[in-house]
């Protein structure tokens, strides 16, 4: 007697679909993010827009609230986002002086070694502002550079000297005229200057090499040479890096 294939009842449940994997390294959290990001560069969310709820978000996206929440918390912290008490969630202006500044927190927090290539980068990318800065710069920033010349040249207290220092380089960065380059360059400011006040503890003699090495930058920009510049900052920073490497190898 002939059998037949057993038949699948027209009302039985039919198994569903498998999930899509996630994205390589991603969980939910991860791909909220990634979505909101997307909403963002394909102009759907403009910079000072007001998102949707967060009830509204996560139905959108098809994940929890509690995903959303984190989704939304890690783009505050990176600047993309802020949250308005009272108001809502917002997206920043976009700035790049928001958006790197948790690049700094890298130069805060890595080790030596580390800290030494980040130095390296630093030297790269300041030489190439400083010379940006000797053809872009106005008597404005000139003047400012050299009160702040000044103020090192006269200082005896290292924090003192340092603060000019910071707000010398600050002022370079600025006239270059590159906000994302500035930003950057000002996230690896921070952990350098402290290692800047154990070299000036360290080392007699070297708050008078860096007032040389900084006249030697300000000497450029005012001649408006911008090899000269991109030179004297790469000697500069690199002497640093070069003092930085020292202190490894010993």
């Amino acid at each position: 007697m002939a059998t037949t294939a057993p038949q699948t009842a027209p009302d039985a449940p039919q198994d569903s679909p498998p999930a899509a994997p996630p994205e390589k390294g991603g969980s939910v959290t991860q791909r909220a993010i990634e979505s909101i990001k997307a909403m963002i560069t394909e102009g759907r969310l403009e910079a000072g827009q007001r998102l949707p709820t967060e009830r509204d978000l996560a139905a959108e996206l098809g994940i929890s609230r509690s995903s959303m929440r984190e989704a939304v918390r890690a783009l505050t912290v990176l600047g993309v986002l802020e949250s308005r008490h009272g108001s809502g969630i917002y997206v920043t202006q976009l700035e790049a002086v928001d958006l790197l500044d948790t690049f700094g927190i890298v130069a805060e927090i890595s080790p030596k070694p580390r800290l030494a290539e980040l130095l390296e980068v630093r030297r790269i990318l300041e030489s190439a502002a400083t010379a940006l800065a000797a053809a872009r710069i106005d008597a404005g920033q000139l003047a400012a550079l050299d009160t702040q010349l000044s103020v090192m040249n006269e200082a005896d207290d290292p924090e003192t000297f340092l603060a000019a220092d910071m707000a010398f380089h600050r002022t370079i960065t600025q006239a270059a005229g590159n906000e994302a380059l500035a930003a950057i360059v000002e996230g690896l400011s921070s952990r350098t200057f402290r290692a800047r006040v154990r070299r000036g503890h360290q080392e007699a003699g070297a708050f008078a090499v860096t007032r040389e090495e900084h006249g030697r930058i300000y000497r450029a920009l005012v001649g408006r040479d911008p090899e000269a510049a991109r030179v004297a900052a790469a000697a500069h920073v690199g002497a640093v890096e070069e003092w930085l490497r020292g202190q490894l190898d010993d």
